[in-house]
């Protein structure tokens, strides 16, 4: 039996971080780095030597330099046949890590044997200048080579060695003591932080109106025509036209994602279904996007007809032939107007239109501070032992972040702060840590996958502005053995209004851009268009350097969250009855005051509802009141901490392993045949209850339609007799007497009532219904 963890060890814990180095007073921003803690470093900037001496039998020099610092040693790349070479490279070293009181700067010439040693200088610590940003960087000077007993020796070395911290311009691309056991300029790229750009996304909507004088092969039959479209790896096509003849119609959208720079051609093809499994091409034009038009709303965008060109293939090669009459009638347009959904609607962190044009104006901005993660699971075995290579990812509307990769660290500390303007209050940020499997630099890790260790969603309209947010997440992965808590990640987080009537103004405002509203896109086309947007984002971030790599940009657009998972299922139907819960409970409180459970209670009830009836105006302005007053009890017991990832809401603690598998199998199935069974019949049981549900709900509203239809004749004439007779007393008695006496009725005494159900519910159960008439 699985181990239950208790309570307290997924929930989220408030911290008290030193922040800015003790510099944040209240919650004003004082420096660029306010939300994380200062890290104390070294740094050394080699930036080029002259006039070395010559140690080659040629004449020359191989030079490199050598900085060390205690145990840590990093060099610079060498320069073959070259006395007076630029390196301009940065070394920063750690103060926690620092162990001895003096750092030493070794030129070397390399050879195969064994370099040679060209001249040193060396630095007492307790003498080196700090430096804080925005103080200018520190000019570097010359210093004279000397020999290991401090005589002088021939050639000078451009140094700058200053005290910083990690908000030192240096920070980004130095060379860190902390990754000193990587090797290899590639594997050094794979750990440095770096900021990516989401690319710029649109749809494309091809409108394939008609095509005019098509040429089958076969003649002697009427053709069976239909449009392909392709663009990159998406693929569409129309329904094959009704008009069977050389002139087609259609006048049918499809629509696609494009992303800028527009590398692929739309390439359209007219095919003729000549047999069931065979197509033959009657024509195709490819069309660039570049000269595509765009639009903002939709308005008119003029059609044009475009010539068809016809391919054969010669030597395994295709060759064009001349152009022939064959055209097609289309009306291309880039939609601007829409936002492209790359995100699960749930969780999106940016809602704005592709046009810039449409953009609003920022309402504030998010800062938040990646500070450290402790109790991080080993994640893989190297040499022999148990470790773990973590960094962070963040994805916040655009733009995606990446902390530097800490090396060997179960318990790693970042420390950086990041920063994004915000457009919509109602929207998410979401940070995730994973394993590096790719310090091996070169092609050796081409196969390895960076592994999740777990990720955390805000939301930014539950956070109060101006406010430092400092928490310790937990950080939750689903396994199929179960839920597992891979360690905690410790953040620091501000959303900052710069216009509180702005973000006031937001709440009024449509969630999504005006076109999904004016000329909605189906939900099939949204599902099918957010899955092609994310294949295109997962394969341009991959394509940068260093990649973001497409398991992680995956994992944290929430790729497969749409996918069938039993646990999800009971975990969406608690949510619904919670929702009801509030319903169900004035239901009961009710039915006590109908019962007189609290004599008292009812009383006071009956007085009220007189009021109401006799005084109809009190009952809108009472119900708000109402409102207003539970809001404001309500506001003592406000959330005071962000939302976090939730294991009982998401009934992950006792989900049984074989639903888990089945979470986590592939689609299509990998599983063998008895267990596809079993899940089947499983499936059809939940259906068999769901259809019957389904069933008995469209049975009440058949029933109230059979009031008025006649099918039952006696009970339509007893309802319409009733309905006479009703129209008749109302008429002619007061509506506050019907109404009183109505409320009466209902809260009477229990003595007064009886345990049969009442007349109504009888007449109503006798209707009939459509149910007759399923097979």
């Amino acid at each position: 039996m699985m181990h239950r963890p208790p309570p307290d060890d997924f929930s989220l814990k408030e911290t008290k971080p030193h922040l800015g180095g003790g510099k944040i007073t209240g919650d004003k921003l004082t420096s660029t780095y306010d939300l994380v803690e200062q890290m104390q470093y070294l740094y050394v900037r080699v930036v080029k030597a002259r006039d070395l001496p010559a140690k080659d039998v040629t004449g020359s020099c191989d030079p490199y330099t050598e900085v060390r610092m205690g145990n840590y040693k990093g060099t610079t790349r060498h320069f073959e046949k070259k006395s007076n070479p630029e390196w301009n490279q940065v070394f920063a070293f750690s103060r926690e890590r620092i162990q001895s009181t003096m750092l030493e700067v070794t030129v070397k010439d390399k050879d195969f044997v064994k370099d040679d040693f060209m001249g040193l200088v060396l630095f007492d610590l307790t003498e080196v200048p700090k430096r804080v940003p925005p103080d200018s960087p520190l000019a570097p000077q010359w210093y004279r080579l000397e020999d290991k007993k401090g005589m002088k020796l021939k050639g000078e070395i451009m140094l700058a060695v200053w005290w910083g911290t990690q908000a030192d311009e240096a920070f980004p691309e130095a060379w860190h003591s902390d990754a000193a056991t990587v090797g290899g300029a590639d594997a050094l790229a794979n750990i440095r932080s770096k900021v990516y750009l989401s690319p710029k996304l649109w749809y494309l909507r091809v409108n394939v109106i008609e095509a005019q004088d098509l040429i089958p092969i076969d003649r002697t039959r009427f053709p069976e025509v239909y449009v392909k479209a392709v663009l990159g790896h998406q693929a569409l096509r129309t329904r094959v036209s009704m008009n069977k003849s050389i002139n087609p119609m259609w006048n049918e959208d499809l629509m696609f994602v494009a992303a800028e720079p527009f590398e692929e051609h739309l390439v359209l093809s007219v095919e003729d279904r000549v047999a069931p499994n065979k197509d033959e091409t009657l024509g195709m034009c490819g069309i660039p996007l570049q000269y595509v038009e765009r639009r903002l709303d939709y308005k008119n965008i003029n059609s044009r007809w475009v010539n068809l060109e016809k391919h054969v293939i010669v030597d395994g090669e295709k060759k064009k032939e001349v152009k022939f009459a064959s055209r097609i009638h289309l009306r291309i347009s880039l939609e601007g107007g829409y936002h492209v959904l790359d995100e699960s609607t749930h969780y999106s962190s940016d809602l704005r239109p592709t046009a810039k044009q449409l953009w609003k104006n920022s309402i504030g901005v998010l800062e938040v501070g990646v500070l450290s993660a402790h109790g991080l699971s080993p994640m893989k075995t190297k040499d022999g032992r148990a470790t773990t290579d973590a960094y962070c990812v963040a994805k916040y509307g655009t733009k995606w972040v990446r902390t530097r990769t800490i090396i060997d660290s179960f318990t790693p500390k970042w420390n950086e702060q990041y920063t994004w303007e915000v457009f919509d209050p109602c929207t998410v940020i979401t940070i995730g840590v994973f394993d590096n499997c790719h310090l091996q630099g070169g092609d050796k890790g081409n196969g390895a996958r960076d592994s999740r260790i777990g990720k955390v969603r805000i939301r930014l309209s539950t956070l109060e502005t101006d406010r430092v947010y400092t928490h310790s997440y937990p950080l939750l992965v689903l396994h199929p053995s179960g839920v597992k808590k891979m360690g905690e990640i410790h953040l620091a987080v501000r959303f900052t209004c710069s216009s509180l009537l702005n973000m006031m103004h937001m709440y009024s405002q449509p969630l999504l851009p005006k076109m999904h509203y004016i000329h909605p896109l189906t939900v099939t086309q949204l599902d099918s268009l957010r899955h092609q947007a994310t294949q295109i984002v997962s394969m341009r971030l991959s394509r940068a350097e260093p990649p973001l790599r497409k398991e992680v940009v995956e994992y944290m657009l929430d790729v497969g969250s749409h996918m069938w998972s039993m646990r999800r299922s009971k975990a969406n139907f608690f949510r619904i009855m919670g929702v009801f819960g509030g319903i169900i409970a004035v239901g009961k409180w009710f039915d006590q005051i109908c019962n007189w459970k609290n004599p008292l209670t009812t009383v006071l009830i009956h007085i009220l509802f007189l009021i109401l009836v006799l005084y109809p105006e009190l009952i809108l302005p009472t119900i708000f009141l109402y409102l207003f007053l539970i809001g404001v009890w309500y506001y003592r017991w406000r959330p005071k901490n962000p939302p976090h990832m939730d294991t009982r809401l998401s009934c992950a603690e006792n989900a049984h392993p074989d639903e888990l598998d089945e979470e986590f199998d592939t689609f299509p199935t990998s599983r063998p045949a008895d267990i596809i069974r079993m899940r089947y019949d499983r499936l059809r049981s939940i259906s068999g209850r769901i259809q019957t549900v389904v069933g008995d709900l469209a049975t009440q509203g058949e029933r109230l339609q059979s009031l008025l239809s006649w099918r039952d004749p006696r009970a339509t004439a007893l309802f319409v007799i009733f309905c006479l007779i009703a129209a008749i007393v109302l008429y002619v008695t007061p509506f506050q007497v019907v109404a009183l006496l109505t409320g009466f009725y209902v809260l009477r005494h229990p003595r007064f009532r009886h345990k049969l159900p009442s007349v109504p519910l009888n007449f109503f159960r006798r209707l009939p219904a459509r149910t007759d008439c399923m097979l």
